[in-house]
């Protein structure tokens, strides 16, 4: 630990040399790409990269990293926190295969949809306790860790466990308690936590050592089991379930429902001692030859894999990068798709069974692809049929043929609601493992449940109450809610190829997918494609808040040009202009010829990298 400034400072000198030294084109990127042969650890915040580094420099593996990354940044409150969920793509080296974590939490005893209507609500509530389902980060680092790392628990939560102890808190975080402060003031444990000064100014200021001393007793309490058992003659991986014990039956538990309750939310012992973290298959489809593989229906990951089956049908690389026809044929295309989730995707633990067989089909998506015109946009596309490539017949035919449309208005605060939360741990070793995680929930304005130190989850409003808006992802005890949560993993030749993720809510699979054909179609390097100049519609429904639409919005960069705007003008669109719209993105190529890395992080944010 006492060499890594060092060490650190010297992996930067070789990052930003490898940057120069092997490209023979100009980098004309505003960060460099990070190079790496051994390791690499990339993420939302930098000291968050710095814990996955320590742990690569103690001779830990990517899953190490990936946890003490993980760790930190819901200590650091990177737009997510402890209660929140946590899902993840391992690809792991000797089964030479894609492993899928499922850590999302549920929606707890009480939680109907007669329950929330009663109670005045068209959708769950977004912020408080009601909006909490069970916490899921939590047990999905403990069963990453126990089942793929190397290191102890009190190993990888260390760096966190320091950053408890106080930390110079950044501008982002620290501006969105003060933007948050007159809600945060409801909830008695946030406001202790977060709101630090009294006064005009009641967050703390960017650089002021925050100190959480509620979440530190509670990492302790975890780290203290584990190596009680160590020393009672457990293995590694019983003591880090020993843990897991401790936090959803233990005493943890009891706190963290007595708080949860006593500020009006559902959650019950009970809801926590059942709840477990899956393991499962991932999906995946071929893209020109390349497999591409997603989290399952419980996530808004099968949209990007439709995406490409639809697209495989069009010459996308000859219509050109960022021409109107490359940026109006992709639009139709996700719609089209973000139609087939809005209505069709929900928790495949519970009944009924989603279409995802013929929702992946791509004879389905030969057939959805001719309904793009290449001359307008359609604001009205409906979810399709997918029950026949299945060999079945569509039960719910005549209620996905009415449009359920709830026009907003496009605002700062739909803006933040549609990118809401999250962040994106991305990690891999000369090894051979990687990882692709997308965490979230949690996030500021947290409603810290006791004296846990854990803000809870607010992916309760991801549920619907009305089965005409989606009969799968209705409400109920014990389901989880379809969320937007993608990480995403691509292979080539039977070897890891990419791995990526973003933030940003109901952005994150068409920023995701626009990265990906940045590479596979116009051969951009994993950093230009990071920083490329995405569009985004948000003529899908919002997965928060009052889930609006707003038909015909194309948010553009501010460097498409006069020609390509008015193009798309007559066709029909809305334009919006941001001067980044790239993500964040979080990337690693894997450059097999020369056993090497390539790391990439957009210039979008606060996210970093660190390889070595």
């Amino acid at each position: 630990m006492k060499t890594l400034p060092s060490l650190l400072v010297l992996g930067l000198i070789v990052m930003k040399f490898h940057a120069q030294s092997f490209n023979t084109f100009p980098v004309t990127t505003q960060k460099p790409p990070l190079h790496a042969r051994h390791w690499i650890a990339i993420t939302g915040k930098p000291l968050a990269a710095t814990a996955g580094a320590t742990l690569f420099i103690q001779g830990g593996n990517a899953i190490d990293a990936s946890c003490a990354m993980l760790a930190a940044t819901c200590t650091m409150w990177d737009v997510l926190g402890w209660g929140g969920e946590t899902q993840s793509l391992i690809y792991h080296p000797k089964l030479k295969k894609v492993i899928a974590i499922n850590a999302l939490g549920v929606a707890p005893t009480g939680a109907t949809a007669s329950f929330f209507k009663e109670k005045g609500y068209t959708y769950p509530p977004q912020y408080g306790a009601l909006a909490a389902v069970t916490p899921g980060t939590p047990g999905g680092l403990l069963v990453i860790l126990a089942e793929f790392g190397t290191k102890s628990l009190k190993e990888v939560l260390a760096p966190a466990m320091q950053l408890a102890t106080g930390y110079p808190i950044e501008a982002q975080a620290a501006n969105s308690i003060e933007r948050e402060k007159v809600r945060i003031r409801e909830w008695p444990y946030s406001a202790k936590v977060f709101l630090t000064h009294q006064g005009e100014r009641e967050a703390p200021y960017p650089g002021e050592i925050f100190v959480q001393n509620d979440l530190l007793l509670t990492l302790q309490k975890m780290v203290e089991t584990e190596q009680q058992a160590l020393r009672k003659g457990k293995n590694r991986k019983e003591a880090i379930y020993a843990a897991y014990d401790r936090f959803y039956k233990g005493d943890i538990a009891r706190e963290f429902v007595r708080g949860c309750r006593e500020q009006g939310g559902l959650i019950t012992l009970e809801d926590l001692a059942s709840w477990k973290v899956i393991q499962e298959e991932p999906l995946m489809t071929t893209y020109r030859g390349t497999e591409v593989y997603k989290l399952r229906e419980w996530t808004q990951g099968p949209v990007m894999l439709q995406t490409l089956n639809m697209l495989e049908n069009f010459d996308i690389k000859a219509m050109g990068y960022n021409s109107s026809g490359y940026i109006h044929t992709l639009y139709q295309a996700m719609n089209l798709t973000y139609a087939d989730r809005d209505y069709y995707y929900g928790d495949p633990y519970f009944p009924p069974v989603e279409p995802i067989l013929g929702l992946l089909s791509k004879e389905y998506a030969l057939k959805r692809s001719k309904l793009i015109s290449p001359d307008k946009n359609n604001p009205h596309f409906l979810p399709g049929d997918p029950y026949p490539y299945e060999g079945k017949t569509n039960p719910w035919l005549k209620a996905s043929t009415k449009l359920i449309t709830k026009k907003g208005n496009f605002d700062e605060q739909y803006y933040r609601d549609f990118v809401a939360g999250t962040t994106s741990v991305i990690a891999a070793d000369s090894s051979g493992w990687v990882v692709s995680m997308t965490p979230s929930g949690g996030w500021i304005p947290a409603c810290i449940a006791g004296n846990t130190g854990i803000g809870m989850s607010q992916r309760m409003q991801s549920f619907v109450l009305d089965a005409t808006e989606n009969p799968f992802n209705v409400v109920e005890p014990g389901k989880r809610p379809r969320v937007t949560l993608t990480p995403s993993f691509a292979m080539r030749d039977g070897k890891p190829f990419l791995a990526f993720a973003k933030q940003g809510g109901d952005e994150q699979d068409q920023l995701l997918l626009q990265f990906f054909l940045n590479i596979v179609e116009f051969g951009m390097t994993v950093q230009e494609a990071c920083e490329s100049a995405g569009f985004i519609s948000h003529q899908l429904f919002s997965s928060f808040g009052d889930h609006e639409r707003q038909p015909g919005s194309l948010v553009l960069n501010t460097k498409i040009p006069e020609w390509t705007r008015n193009e798309l003008l007559r066709k029909g669109y809305k334009l919006q202009f941001r001067e980044r719209t790239s993500g964040p993105v979080n990337a690693i190529q894997f450059d097999w010829l020369n056993g090497a890395f390539w790391g990439g992080s957009s210039n979008h944010g606060e996210d970093y990298g660190i390889g070595w």
